[in-house]
């Protein structure tokens, strides 16, 4: 019982003191991390730091993001009810649940099984059905269900992926972050026309590049 309490309080002050105050005031997101358990997608050893400022590990290198990054990018995205979703990186599941708790189908992809596999039983045990999950290499986008309305990428890249940005329907918009450590940048891309699309930069931050992107060295020795 006292746990619960525990999980309720935490999960309240994670959206009052950490996403709130990042400019994070749309009703819809701040209510999408009120309601999806974060606890629940955190691995086991880390469940005490599930609602902390801080990036979780899950393994391979991956990590979840800190929640108010979470929050700030489904914010920019704008995820309305009929959208259709890609997720490039599954990772915990936490961000996808959120992303099916806004949009109405949310098709993501992770590179490595078994995260993929404890996603699905995450989410499973959360409820949540709008999700399409598969395990394989989208660095250069998933074509199955394109166009799509909402992107995430939740690795960073070098640079910009434009084969990913294809994928996109008109309007559609599409969160990545670009640049190498320290300083990358996070980018909300939009496309406004068939061969257009508008960027605009959100915030700086850290990310581990999606498997594929890294920096290729330039230079063999």
């Amino acid at each position: 019982q006292n746990m619960t309490m525990d999980f309720e309080t935490a999960r309240f002050n994670m959206v009052e003191q950490q996403i709130r105050t990042w400019e994070v005031l749309d009703a819809n997101v701040l209510e999408a991390c009120s309601k999806v358990h974060r606890e629940r997608f955190v691995p086991d050893a880390y469940r005490q730091l599930a609602f902390s400022d801080t990036a979780i590990e899950l393994g391979h290198g991956q990590a979840m993001m800190q929640p108010k990054i979470e929050a700030r990018l489904l914010q920019a995205l704008d995820v309305r009810r009929a959208d259709r979703v890609l997720e490039i990186g599954t990772g915990s599941g936490y961000l996808t649940a959120l992303l099916a708790s806004l949009a109405a189908h949310v098709t993501s992809i992770e590179i490595f099984d078994d995260l993929s596999a404890r996603a699905k039983h995450n989410l499973r045990n959360a409820n949540i059905g709008n999700v399409a999950l598969h395990v394989g290499n989208a660095v250069d986008g998933w074509s199955t269900a394109e166009p799509y309305d909402v992107i995430v990428v939740t690795g960073s890249s070098p640079e910009r992926r434009a084969l990913i940005e294809q994928q996109l329907s008109l309007n559609g918009r599409m969160f990545i972050v670009v640049g190498n450590a320290p300083v990358m940048e996070a980018l909300l891309i939009t496309r406004i026309a068939k061969d257009s699309w508008s960027v605009e930069s959100l915030f700086e931050t850290e990310l581990a590049p999606l498997i594929g992107a890294e920096c290729k060295p330039e230079f063999q020795f």
